[in-house]
Formats: structure tokens, C-alpha cells, sequence
């Protein structure tokens, strides 16, 4: 009879405390890709949210506060001027959004020591895969810093893991490959299983986990919760049909606006002399009142607009951003004139059909506006140069580099 080697002994408490904290691991990497697959998503979206319909946000609030003017004009009432001068203080305390991005993206320069050509434009959605989802957990499971407790190595795993959920907000697998090779010569932090150290590990680890659970499970409650994680909810697969809808929505309330400033405008109320916010009542309405120019009913005119697919490949371009977003990528062949020289070169634009760029759309219409009251034809082009990318439309950069809209 061959003799066998005696059994090796377990604890029993610590083996119970392996499958709970490989249980609670898997749990807690779970929900944290889980999490950053949505933070992902929101943020992408709210990106896009804005830039598609933030002009369209900004013309309605200004149709709102037109409206508002134009029934005080009429009225004369104390508290219809109160809700005009509300509206219109709305109107102006809101930010440009084409300006907060260049304050946003300013900020974020000040301080570097030199110059950096800027990175290509994030994708507009991701949503990490399969592949992507099981190395990002992987890595974070091997290099997470609590596994040290060592400080040069806690900083050491740190700024890894900063590389690692970069390439997983752009939902980059070959990427986050390369990091999980580069990882694979790290040592791990934990005790031997054998060690006598193992044990208080262990507890230690599941009180982390616990921990860690109940922290992500919070996050993705108030990622859930925000206004963005509410309005991608009602559409998660399709966002895209999601955005389409909204803007059909405030397209039918600005176009009900306009009806109504229209009417307003061209029915004066008999009982009621029509005077500008603000006219102290003792005469008309001088032609150097600035609302006198806000109640030209030309001024009230749907902005002239199309899609950049739809855009004649011989067309007449004006592009109104700033030399450094020229520079980055833009049409060749358009005419290029920064939007505060636009007045003062407006000798310099040719008679045709002008078709105005900008980023997304907000500074163009603007220009569009202008040049309409002014006569000349002007067709605003939605989206702007993202629009313009996302239709497979050419551009060049000034550097001889990938053209890309910054």
C-alpha cells in the first residue's frame, strides 16, 4: 500500500476570508467599470448635448425675453417691464458656450512649461468593450496602490493607474494591452498564502473592499442622478435618436416664440401706445433707442441654416473661429476672419451666398444674424466643424499636420 502524504491543513477562518475578499474583489471591480463606463458616457454626452443644442438653448431664451419686451411695449404694465427686464437679464447672464470652452481650454494651458501641439479630438461616444472592460479590471485589481503600503510604491502604482484610466475613457484595448505587459513584471504586495501575515490581510482587504463597494455603488447613484445621467437614461442605447428629439422639441418651441413675437410685433394693441422696456412714456420711441433695433421685425428672422452635409462642394466659406483653431484644421479654400473683425472686414467678403463656420454653430449664427441685417446672404452651418468632420467633409491644418478641429 503506497503511503500518501497527509492532507495540508487550512484554517478554516482564513479560508473563508479568501472567498469572501475574492468574492467582494470581483463584486467591487465590477461596479467600479461599471462606473467609469458611465461617467464615460455622460461626460461624452453632455459634450455633445451642448454643442448640438446649446444655440438652440441661447435662441429660445433670447425669443423668451423678446417676447417679454414686446408684451411690455404693448402694455405698459409695471410688472410686465419686471418679467422683460428678468427675461432679458436670463439672456445676458448666460455664458457663451464657444467662450467657455476657450476659457476652459486656456486654463488648462496656463502653467506648462512649453508648448504642446494639442491632442486629437476624444471620439464622440465610447463605450469601452468586452476586451477593454476585462484588461482595465485586471490592472486595477494587480496595481491598485492599497496593495502597497509602501509610499514610493503607492505613488509608483498611482501614476500608472492615471495612464491606465485614460486609455479606458477612450475605450482603447490595445492601449490598455500594452499596460497590462508593461505590468506584468510589478510585484504583487500581498502576503504569501502560506505567511503568517496573510490573515490580517485579508481583513484588512475585505474592510477596503467593503469600503470601496459602498463608495462606488454611492458614485454611481449621483452619476445617475445628475441632470445628463437622467436624460441619457431615457435613451441609453440610443442617444443619438435622444438628441434628435430634444431638438425637434425647441425647434417647435422657438418657432412658436417667433410666431408669437411676430404677432405681437405686427398687431399693435390699440389701447396701449407702443413704447420700448424702459421708455418713460412721454413720446415715441427714438431711432437711437438700442430696442428699437431688438423690435425690427427683419431682426426676428429664422436664422438662414443647413446641415454640413449639405453644404454645395463649390460654396462661398467664411470661417469666424480664432487663428489657432484655423490653424488646427479648416476648410481649404474658405475665407478665414475671426468673428470679432467680422464688422470691420465685412468689405472683404464676396457678394455670393456665404455659407458661416465656426466650432459648433454658436458663433457663426451670430455672424449669420448679422450679415442677414445687413443683406447679404448667409447660410449658418449647423454643428459647425464637428458637424462638418462628423459628415466625412475634407480640411487641411496650416501645419502640414492631420487636420482636426480644436
Amino acid at each position: 500500500m503506497t503511503a500518501q502524504s497527509p492532507a495540508r491543513w487550512t484554517d478554516p477562518e482564513q479560508q473563508e476570508l479568501e472567498e469572501r475578499v475574492a468574492a467582494a474583489e470581483l463584486a467591487w471591480l465590477s461596479m467600479d467599470v461599471d462606473v467609469q463606463t458611465l461617467r464615460v458616457e455622460i461626460d461624452n454626452f453632455a459634450l455633445i448635448h451642448h454643442q448640438l443644442l446649446g444655440p438652440l438653448y441661447a435662441r429660445l431664451d433670447e425669443l423668451d425675453a423678446l417676447v417679454a419686451e414686446a408684451v411690455a411695449a404693448r402694455t405698459g404694465d409695471p410688472e410686465d417691464r419686471r418679467r422683460a427686464t428678468e427675461a432679458r437679464q436670463r439672456v445676458e447672464e448666460l455664458p457663451d458656450l464657444d467662450a467657455l470652452f476657450d476659457s476652459v481650454r486656456e486654463k488648462s494651458a496656463e502653467g506648462a512649461e512649453e508648448a504642446v501641439p494639442p491632442p486629437p479630438a476624444a471620439p464622440a461616444r465610447v463605450r469601452p468593450g468586452k476586451e477593454a472592460q476585462r484588461i482595465y479590471r485586471e490592472l486595477v485589481r494587480r496595481a491598485h496602490p492599497d496593495l502597497t503600503t509602501d509610499p514610493g510604491e503607492q505613488q509608483r502604482r498611482a501614476d500608472f493607474l492615471v495612464r491606465v484610466n485614460e486609455a479606458y475613457a477612450y475605450g482603447d484595448a490595445a492601449v490598455l494591452e500594452g499596460l497590462a505587459a508593461e505590468w506584468s513584471t510589478a510585484p504583487e504586495a500581498a502576503p504569501a498564502v502560506d505567511s503568517p501575515d496573510r490573515l490580517g490581510w485579508l481583513r484588512r482587504r475585505l474592510d477596503w473592499l467593503t469600503a470601496k463597494i459602498t463608495e462606488t455603488a454611492t458614485e454611481q447613484v449621483r452619476l445617475e442622478q445628475t441632470p445628463m445621467g437622467q436624460l441619457l437614461a431615457l435613451a441609453p442605447q440610443d442617444p443619438d435618436r435622444l438628441l434628435e428629439q430634444l431638438a425637434e422639441e425647441l425647434l417647435a418651441k422657438a418657432g412658436a416664440q417667433q410666431a408669437e413675437l411676430e404677432r405681437l410685433l405686427g398687431t399693435p394693441d390699440p389701447a396701449h401706445r407702443p413704447t420700448a422696456v424702459g421708455d418713460n412714456g412721454t413720446g415715441p420711441t427714438d431711432s437711437t433707442d438700442p430696442h428699437r433695433a431688438q423690435e425690427s421685425p427683419t431682426m426676428f428672422a429664422q436664422i438662414p441654416s443647413t446641415d454640413a452635409a449639405s453644404v454645395p462642394a463649390d460654396a462661398a466659406l467664411l470661417d469666424v473661429r480664432e487663428q489657432d483653431e484655423w490653424d488646427a484644421g479648416h476648410v481649404d479654400g474658405a475665407l478665414h476672419i475671426p468673428i470679432g473683425e467680422v464688422i470691420a472686414r465685412i468689405g472683404e467678403l464676396p457678394e455670393e451666398k456665404l455659407y458661416v463656420l465656426c466650432r459648433v454653430g454658436g458663433r457663426s449664427a451670430q455672424v449669420v444674424q448679422y450679415l442677414v441685417q445687413q443683406g447679404r446672404e448667409a447660410v449658418n452651418v449647423d454643428g459647425g466643424m464637428y458637424a462638418w468632420e462628423g459628415a466625412g467633409r475634407p480640411m487641411v491644418s496650416s501645419t502640414g499636420q492631420a487636420a482636426f478641429v480644436l
